[in-house]
């Protein structure tokens, strides 16, 4: 079986691949394609294969990432982080989103005493990678 992504990637499609970021990272997913709703995955489990957001769906209009604490939707109240899945041409085909735990942690009181962490962690904020 091959997995691919599209803009009319089902939520069926998607599912192994928001599976496996749900998994590594142990947070609510979402994701859906341009043209088709997707799926909503929490504790493990697939909650909706037909689902959209607010911030979804303005990932894929503006084609940008976006963190932000939504007013309305199933994610209301809570930050979230969402990011859009480009083309080879770079046109958005899909957007996936996780609840952004590091957007209600204070860093500096977590790491207080490993301040090399911290400065990896802005850096990667940042969009800089940082290799051992």
């Amino acid at each position: 079986m091959e997995i691919r992504v599209s803009e009319d990637s089902s939520a069926a499609e998607l599912t192994p691949i928001a599976m496996a970021f749900h998994e590594l990272l142990g947070l609510p997913v979402t994701m859906r394609s341009l043209n088709r709703k997707g799926v909503r995955i929490e504790r493990g489990k697939v909650i909706d294969n037909n689902y959209t957001g607010p911030i979804l769906e303005q990932v894929l209009q503006e084609n940008n990432t976006i963190r932000i604490t939504p007013i309305n939707g199933a994610y209301s109240g809570v930050p979230v982080a969402v990011a859009p899945i480009r083309d080879d041409k770079g046109y958005v085909v899909a957007a996936v989103g996780v609840v952004d735990i590091v957007g209600t942690i204070d860093l500096g009181v977590m790491f207080k005493d490993y301040p090399d962490i911290i400065d990896q962690v802005q850096e990667c904020l940042r969009g800089r990678v940082i290799a051992p």
